[in-house]
């Protein structure tokens, strides 16, 4: 699968801007009807490649968001045709790192690659973002998330000297050697590993440049960070959790205890957010805390839970950051204080406000429903003092849902709005692609957690 992908995006460049974008679902429907293959288990493609159920639904997810993308974009990109190869270009090239970072099987590319994937991404915030900020949030993305992975780096290497070899695989031999030394020392070197990642997620404390990254990002910018990018993060966590099996290391849990009671905080601070894409960007730490919960359950319903999250929120929140996008494009404004009357004004726009804005808070038949039916007994099997976090997250989750959703969609039509053409069937196709896989799974959810 991974061969054929990537020989397929190197013939990419040459195609027209339609060509590029069927072709890129028709990838994206073969990797996902990979997925029901019954052969499923640790493949080793080459010495360096490795494939797994994850990894497949990870490269699946890459280049349906991809697709997503390109039809979100055509508005704003085509209106300078000389741009447009060009954002394909870094399209391709993030596409490359991204399936090659769900593939790599030793733990020193994964880093260079799992870094690399910030170039494009910066490339389509400055070449296509909306105002000059975007170089200060480009700046807070890259320090952020640089300063945070070189801890990474150095227990890599450190442990690639130890081993002989970066191998994944391998790199479980070290548990016998860290458990057996001084508690605070295994904590220390626990913490260096997991903090690239947690920034990556983001983890509540490290956290404040994501909003600003996708405040100043255009849409694909916007939901190549949501969908994918943040599932960068958990994938590490994911991966080394899976190899090392820090069962043991108190800081763990205080990170855990920070993951739920931030992601309280995080939707607290959603009432308080003025602008669309802000509002969705502080949702999504939310449910990437409710993830960490899910994996630092150190149970195989918290794992599978915490995959199928991660899943469900690149298709929702990439669809809200499409929606928020459509609006902006129709109102020329992301203020959700002016953002009134869509009902009246596009009724088909709202209908997909109101789908996405119940799938954000879980209500059946979304997948999202079944992630958090299987992390909240880990969580509270974990401790029962989780059980109040709990209880505060789901509830302003639904709360701060349907304020997006009532805020901007009723209420009287704003005066200043000019006339616009009405709701194109491309928006609408756009819309039922994100819609369909993110509610049928759930008809065939062992597909997302066999590989635990």
């Amino acid at each position: 699968m991974f061969m054929s992908v990537t020989l397929f995006l190197f013939c990419f460049k040459k195609m027209s801007w339609y060509l590029k974008s069927w072709s890129l679902l028709l990838l994206s429907v073969i990797s996902i009807t990979n997925l029901y293959s019954p052969f499923y288990t640790y493949e080793i493609l080459n010495s360096l490649m490795v494939q797994d159920s994850m990894s497949s639904l990870l490269i699946s997810l890459t280049l349906w968001i991809s697709f997503m993308m390109m039809m979100a974009s055509q508005n704003s990109i085509k209106v300078c045709m000389s741009n447009s190869s060009s954002f394909c270009m870094f399209l391709l090239l993030l596409n490359l790192i991204l399936i090659s970072t769900f593939c790599v099987s030793s733990t020193l590319v994964f880093y260079f690659l799992f870094e690399a994937s910030l170039i494009p991404t910066l490339l389509l915030i400055l070449g296509w973002g909306y105002q000059p900020e975007r170089l200060q949030a480009g700046m807070y993305m890259m320090i952020y998330t640089i300063s945070a992975s070189l801890p990474l780096l150095f227990s890599i290497l450190w442990a690639s000297k130890k081993l002989g070899s970066s191998d994944m695989l391998l790199m479980s031999m070290l548990r016998n050697q860290l458990i057996s030394v001084e508690s605070w020392a295994f904590n220390f070197f626990t913490l260096l590993i997991f903090t690239a990642f947690l920034v990556k997620l983001p983890m509540f404390m490290v956290h404040l440049w994501l909003p600003k990254a996708h405040v100043e990002a255009p849409v694909a910018g916007s939901m190549v960070l949501a969908a994918i990018l943040l599932k960068l993060g958990g994938y590490g966590i994911l991966r080394f959790y899976q190899y090392f099996n820090f069962y043991s290391s108190e800081v763990l849990f205080i990170i855990f205890s920070l993951a739920l009671w931030g992601g309280v905080l995080t939707s607290i601070i959603c009432f308080r957010q003025s602008d669309l894409k802000s509002l969705i960007a502080y949702s999504s730490i939310g449910h990437m805390s409710l993830m960490l919960a899910g994996v630092f359950s150190n149970s195989s319903w918290g794992w599978s839970g915490a995959l199928i999250l991660m899943i469900s929120h690149g298709f929702c929140s990439s669809a809200l950051f499409a929606l928020a996008n459509y609006t902006y494009e129709k109102t020329h404004t992301r203020s959700i204080i002016m953002t009134k009357g869509i009902l009246l004004l596009l009724p088909y726009l709202t209908l997909g406000w109101f789908m996405f804005c119940i799938m954000n808070m879980a209500a059946p038949p979304s997948i999202n429903l079944v992630g958090e039916i299987m992390i909240f007994p880990t969580t509270i099997f974990s401790s029962s003092y989780f059980i109040v976090s709990l209880i505060f997250m789901s509830f302003l989750a639904a709360l701060y849902n349907m304020y997006l959703y009532t805020s901007v969609n009723h209420g009287g039509s704003p005066k200043f709005i000019k006339p616009f053409n009405s709701f194109k069937t491309q928006g609408f196709t756009l819309l039922l692609l994100h819609w369909i896989p993110s509610n049928f799974l759930i008809m065939k959810s062992n597909l997302v957690f066999m590989w635990i």
